[in-house]
């Protein structure tokens, strides 16, 4: 039988409470666990909700001002085989089925020309974690073109990507701090969703049950020595696959006091579990639309206005004004190109419609690399040189992309 999420005795907070709380928060730069777990198990409260949006909008003006940003991608499913069977995924696809893929190295070559084309700057490549531990017939098709790992032919598919005239940023699952260095000459980023510090949910039946690369502590690891190996990095929330509001806030500080020790998290990712048919969790009730608004919120309020928080539009197309007045300031990677091969039942908008929709709620879309404007200028370490000066040469002097086509409604800034 399944361990039951904890329960809440928090008591109820009032209107006049709550927006005590939030401008404190915005007035000192962060919300710390307890207000934060009080908000967050009431943010089912539209009121509650409401004071927190516009405490998390005005925390992101201080630090961001009117901008949101957007980086235009190719999306490059370098193998979708994977050892872990997380509960909610479809990516991950076994070798005998007919939708399993692994690139080969003129495939990444033309995605990244095509990328060139639309005026993408980065490759976003992403793969299933350590399938060569699990799946001996993917062993062989590496060692037939002579790579024993993953990860050597992961370094060689992001030096094709990067030859090609693109900045890849790679998510490759966990990985180590030597495999890290092999990557970091070919890559302006790296990232690796922290998702949740439950533990609870590494249990029989839960979502993380049977996904060994999804423990916790492994993945806490990791940011770790990004930090420690100096890489810009990308973190991330997944929201509704069974955690508590207290152990979101939870990740959130984790996330915040990594942050805080190495200062390479260029970037927090807001994403909600999107149910999908034939996966253990396709029955599952989603998060609404306004509890993501009010976690995206909470989230800058923990985070702080210097953050760069991201919530995917595509997972949310119907309300991304909502969104916008929830204290985001990025849209993510969008591809002219590419699906979403993580959520492929989730169309792209098209950055058009982001920029008219950013407009019209008071705000101004502009275009950046996948390695982030205080980072690539303020902080050169966490950049292999060759790297850093191919990425300053796509950018402008304030360090967002230079256009390489047509922007499609996207400002400079």
């Amino acid at each position: 039988m399944s361990t039951p999420p904890p329960q809440s005795s928090l008591s109820p907070l009032s209107r006049p409470g709550a927006e005590r709380l939030v401008a404190e928060a915005v007035d000192t730069g962060r919300l710390e666990r307890a207000p934060a777990e009080q908000l967050g198990e009431q943010l089912g409260r539209e009121a509650l909700r409401e004071a927190v949006l516009e405490g998390a909008f005005e925390a992101k003006r201080r630090g961001k001002g009117d901008l949101v940003s957007v980086s235009k991608n190719v999306f490059i499913p370098l193998t979708n085989l994977c050892r872990n069977r997380c509960g909610y995924c479809s990516f991950s696809k076994p070798p005998d089925s007919p939708e399993a893929r692994t690139y080969t190295l003129e495939e990444v070559a033309e995605a990244v020309r095509g990328g060139l084309r639309t005026g993408c700057h980065e490759a976003l490549v992403c793969l299933g974690d350590k399938p060569e531990q699990a799946h001996p017939s993917y062993r062989e098709w590496l060692a037939q073109r002579g790579f024993a790992t993953t990860l050597e032919y992961l370094v060689q598919a992001c030096r094709v990507a990067f030859e090609g005239g693109m900045l890849p940023h790679t998510n490759a699952g966990v990985l180590s701090a030597e495999q890290m260095q092999a990557l970091r000459p070919w890559n302006a980023s790296m990232g690796l969703m922290l998702e949740t510090t439950s533990q609870r949910l590494r249990g029989k039946g839960k979502a993380h049950g049977v996904a060994p690369d999804k423990d916790p502590a492994v993945r806490l690891r990791m940011h770790e020595e990004a930090g420690e190996v100096g890489v810009a990095f990308t973190s991330g929330i997944l929201l509704g696959i069974g955690e508590t509001a207290a152990e979101r806030v939870d990740t959130l500080l984790a996330i915040r006091d990594l942050a805080d020790r190495h200062g390479h998290i260029q970037e927090v990712i807001v994403q909600p579990f999107h149910p999908k048919s034939g996966t253990p969790m396709g029955g599952a009730d989603p998060l609404s639309d306004a509890e993501v608004a009010g976690w995206v919120a909470l989230a800058r309020l923990i985070l702080g206005p210097e953050m760069n928080l991201q919530a995917p539009p595509n997972l949310a197309p119907q309300v991304l004004e909502l969104l916008l007045r929830s204290g985001l300031n990025d849209w993510g990677g969008v591809s002219p190109t590419t699906p979403d091969f993580i959520n492929p039942e989730a169309p792209w908008p098209s950055l058009g419609e982001l920029a008219r929709r950013t407009e019209a709620a008071g705000q101004r879309l502009v275009e950046r690399l996948p390695a982030y404007p205080e980072h690539l200028l303020g902080r050169p370490e966490l950049f292999d040189t060759r790297v850093r000066e191919a990425a300053l040469g796509l950018a402008d002097e304030r360090g967002w992309a230079r256009s390489r086509g047509p922007r499609a409604g996207v400002e400079a800034a």
